[in-house]
């Protein structure tokens, strides 16, 4: 996985994060007829190349969450292309109705650089997680899943979220093998509770 560097994001930034994520989802229920931002005009600092994730949920119950865990084009692009997918391509989920999305809160949640955690077996990961402050990536032949820090807040302890992680993965609660990755990264997020109103004001390309 890539590293890049990390940086706290200004308000200016954030808002602005969040309406392109709100103008992304208006544009993909036809409310608007905004367009995938140009590369060419994105402010400076949403320009650096980051990864995130963008998660949607009614009444507190999920309804959508996608991103990315490696920075791949500009922050800006990225949160647009996850907050479509999150509303419109989540497999878990059908798309994301207009009715829907006016009852939805929005979260944009910025990742840091992923950092390889090299432990022996579980155990060791389970003393080694932060509880609240870590996400965490599981990675086996070519399978991988992962939770954001905010799943901490639905959990008991470390043992439940990464049984809950393998869960997700597909994996036995008991399982886990010799060559096994686990990556841990923090987040940056940003949230707002009435997205429809924002996307008037998003920058568009």
């Amino acid at each position: 996985m890539a590293a890049t560097p990390s940086s706290s994001l200004e308000p200016d930034a954030r808002a602005a994060l969040l309406r392109t994520a709100a103008t992304a989802i208006e544009a993909g229920l036809g409310n608007v007829a905004a367009t995938l931002p140009d590369a060419a005009r994105v402010p400076r600092a949403l320009d650096e190349p980051r990864a995130s994730f963008v998660t949607l949920t009614i009444d507190h119950a999920l309804r959508g969450c996608c991103g990315t865990l490696e920075p791949a084009r500009p922050l800006l692009l990225d949160v647009w292309h996850n907050a479509q997918a999150s509303a419109f391509r989540d497999s878990r989920f059908p798309p994301l109705t207009v009715r829907e999305w006016r009852r939805s809160r929005l979260e944009v949640s910025v990742l840091s650089p992923c950092e390889r955690i090299v432990v022996a077996d579980e155990q060791e990961l389970l003393r080694t997680l932060v509880p609240g402050r870590d996400g965490l990536v599981l990675v086996w032949r070519g399978q991988r899943a992962t939770f954001l820090p905010k799943v901490w807040e639905q959990v008991a302890d470390a043992q439940e979220f990464v049984a809950h992680l393998k869960h997700k993965a597909g994996w036995a609660a008991k399982f886990w093998a010799a060559d096994m990755e686990a990556w841990r990264y923090e987040t940056e997020s940003m949230a707002v509770d009435d997205p429809a109103e924002l996307a008037s004001a998003a920058p568009t390309g």
